[in-house]
């Protein structure tokens, strides 16, 4: 098939990239044309393992272009794959989705035939019917059902793995209103053995926010008793090892630690929050989900003043920048309010990450950056906030270390060990 996605950031690339392995002929879009010019070398414009690899090998059936018309003219399906940033206030902005629509609308306009927009964009319920299909036929003249369709794919991929996670997925959730639409995403994605699970488009939108915030408060969860085994000498890892054996529980998501962060868990269940409020409904338990998360980080700083009282002027090591390991994002890292706290209260910070330090150094040139990571452990104490693999085999003999991720290695051989909820 010939398909257009709009936006080739995280969610943009990869479904791009990977749809092309399956065969399909992909338009890549963006307005950046850094980006654009990325792919075009060959390059992935994110970091994400195997995806240069599939971007190499299926560069023949991808095409980059900053030309949005052009793409939705040259194609019979779009993905709107673009940004749905927070406002300040947690809500969603739906900015990009929006001028993605008429721009769409606008193109359509001069074109024959039917075509399907697929928004795969987060976006709370109703937005795809009640924003994105009638700024699209206010534009094109075009009539939904008839000319166009709107649809709902909402993704799942987890950062590191997603790879694995597009051409595996536990389910394909496709959210539409007529049988047409359906019969062309299953196409899209027949070369994927997995279950769909077809639905209504407000119904399929809603899935993508309830298991993100599912997912950040079992993490908040196990924080909080975490925070609980600790003070009574507990390891909590030794308690969800037991939990979730049990089947109507799960074990999966009990990692206690310092917390969530990234472009999804957060900004998601802040925009639920918001909505909700909006709804006339108080969601307490997400509430609870962000403040947990948002104190659990600073933790480790309190953890610290145990053995270092006072960090004026202390040298503190900071192993991990990325929110999580094998990506370079930074978006919602634990380590931003960890660093700023140091920071603030007059300590020197050195920190070190194999792919992330770059994207942190643009948002924070108040600290030195370690080429490698035993120059960290030459700080007066380290902090192991990501669990990169190669943590695992530094040698920690000697060393302050307080550990957020539960770093095997430290914990055997560091010379004084906190671990956050262990």
């Amino acid at each position: 098939m010939k398909i257009s996605i709009v936006g080739s950031g995280y969610v943009g690339s990869v479904t791009g990239i990977c749809l092309a392995e399956l065969g399909h002929e992909i338009t890549l879009v963006d307005v950046d044309r850094e980006k654009i010019e990325s792919i075009r070398r060959g390059i992935s414009p994110v970091f994400e393992p195997d995806l240069d690899a599939f971007l190499e090998k299926n560069r023949s059936r991808i095409t980059p272009t900053t030309d949005l018309s052009v793409a939705v003219l040259a194609t019979d399906v779009t993905f709107i794959a673009v940004g749905t940033p927070s406002r300040e206030n947690g809500s969603i902005d739906l900015s990009y989705v929006e001028a993605t629509s008429r721009e769409i609308g606008q193109a359509l306009k001069g074109k024959q035939g039917f075509h399907l927009v697929i928004v795969k964009s987060t976006v709370l319920p109703g937005t795809a019917e009640h924003v994105v299909a009638p700024l699209i036929e206010k534009e094109s003249d075009k009539k939904p059902g008839k000319d166009f369709s709107v649809a709902s794919n909402p993704e799942f991929l987890r950062e590191g793995i997603a790879v694995r996670d597009f051409f595996h997925p536990d389910r394909i959730v496709i959210g539409v209103n007529e049988s047409r639409s359906q019969k062309i995403l299953e196409e899209i994605y027949s070369g994927i053995s997995s279950p769909y699970y077809v639905t209504t488009i407000k119904t399929a939108e809603m899935i993508k926010y309830v298991s993100n915030a599912f997912l950040a408060t079992k993490i908040s969860f196990a924080n909080e008793i975490g925070k609980i085994c600790k003070a009574i000498d507990i390891d909590a890892y030794n308690v969800f090892d037991g939990v979730g054996m049990d089947a109507r529980i799960g074990s999966q998501f009990f990692r206690a630690g310092i917390g969530f962060g990234g472009s999804c868990f957060p900004k998601d269940v802040r925009a639920l929050v918001a909505f909700a409020k909006e709804s006339g409904i108080h969601p307490n338990i997400l509430e609870a989900t962000m403040a947990v998360n948002e104190s659990q980080p600073l933790s480790m700083i309190r953890l610290l003043k145990r053995h270092i009282p006072d960090l004026r002027g202390k040298r503190i090591g900071i192993l991990g920048l990325a929110f999580k390991p094998d990506t370079d994002d930074i978006r919602e890292s634990r380590a931003l309010p960890i660093i700023t706290d140091l920071v603030t209260g007059g300590a020197d910070v050195i920190a070190y990450d194999p792919k992330a330090a770059d994207n942190f150094r643009k948002v924070c040139s108040a600290i030195t950056f370690a080429n490698r990571a035993e120059e960290v452990l030459l700080a007066d104490a380290v902090l192991i906030v990501t669990e990169w693999p190669e943590f695992e085999r530094l040698d920690y003999r000697g060393k302050i270390v307080i550990d957020g991720r539960r770093v095997g290695q430290a914990k055997k051989t560091a010379g004084v060990y906190e671990g956050v909820c262990w």
